[in-house]
């Protein structure tokens, strides 16, 4: 396999075949990231794509799921993204499930109907990027898209019948914008009513807008408490009918993994006995990317 760069999945895909179909992230510019820092977006040739397909059918001939690698594989034109599902389809058919991650933007530019060509050729799971549902925070982040636009892709990936998992980013408003962040979050989730949820916690990286913001006194990151509490109010204001909700990523204080409905009043009642100091947080030390 033909790697570039830094590669990134999500932990669900630890599993997986990776095929890098593009290279880097197609938006880069949220202020928050540096995974693809100083890296130029583009697309891979057909010829490099079909001999890491044709590798993994030979080398990992066992695997049902394959990711498609790097930020925003759905950036590619429709003819030429079939065409990709086709090969992984004919070269390596025990391939069950194909997963990619996905922005606001990219999404914005599949029909209804394009993705639903999509499901037919086994891409069954999409991760997108919320991050916030506080249109003032994803514009200070300069996140692609305001939340009505994010939550009406989501949805239709939903209607696609592909699956959908949300990432959200505990402590992204600030100390300041801490409340507003997570409640209005957890509304922008509710009302995508996403099948899996995954809440992680916000760690400054060196060298991103965010990180200089931060150094300079512009920018002020909750404390743990703060994260915990903001958290609470995320979750609380969230409404899955049903769908899973994860805060067990390494940088995440408190693991969670609940099942909405059913699960929340107890989840939060976790979230209040660490609160009053009763349930053991993890230390910094353990928490990391």
């Amino acid at each position: 396999m033909h790697y570039e760069g830094n590669i990134i999945r999500p932990p669900s895909e630890a599993d997986s075949i990776l095929l890098q179909v593009t290279v880097g992230c197609s938006h880069n510019r949220c202020a928050f990231c540096g995974a693809y820092a100083g890296q130029r977006f583009r697309i891979k040739s057909d010829e490099r794509i079909l001999g890491d397909i044709r590798y993994a059918a030979e080398h990992f001939p066992d695997h049902r799921k394959l990711f498609l690698c790097d930020g925003d594989p759905l950036i590619i034109p429709q003819p030429r993204l079939l065409r990709i599902l086709e090969w992984i389809g004919e070269h390596h058919p025990r391939v069950k499930r194909v997963g990619a991650y996905a922005n606001a933007k990219s999404l914005g530019r599949k029909s209804l109907a394009e993705l639903r060509e999509l499901r037919a050729r086994r891409l069954k799971i999409i991760h997108l990027g919320l991050e916030s549902g506080d249109d003032p925070t994803l514009r200070r982040m300069h996140k692609s898209g305001e939340a009505a636009f994010i939550v009406e892709q989501g949805r239709k990936v939903r209607q696609a019948g592909i699956k959908l998992f949300v990432s959200v980013l505990l402590g992204l408003g600030g100390r300041s914008h801490s409340e507003r962040h997570a409640r209005a979050t957890g509304r922008a989730l509710s009302a995508m009513n996403p099948d899996y949820v995954g809440a992680l916690t916000l760690m400054l990286i060196p060298g991103t807008p965010l990180f200089r913001a931060w150094r300079d006194g512009q920018f002020e990151l909750p404390d743990a408490t703060g994260m915990l509490r903001e958290l609470r109010s995320l979750l609380a204001c969230t409404r899955l009918e049903p769908g899973l909700f994860f805060a067990n990523h390494a940088s995440n204080y408190l693991p969670i993994a609940a099942r909405l409905p059913a699960d929340k009043a107890k989840t939060l009642r976790l979230i209040d006995a660490a609160l009053a100091g009763s349930v053991r947080l993890k230390p910094e030390w353990l928490r990391g990317l």
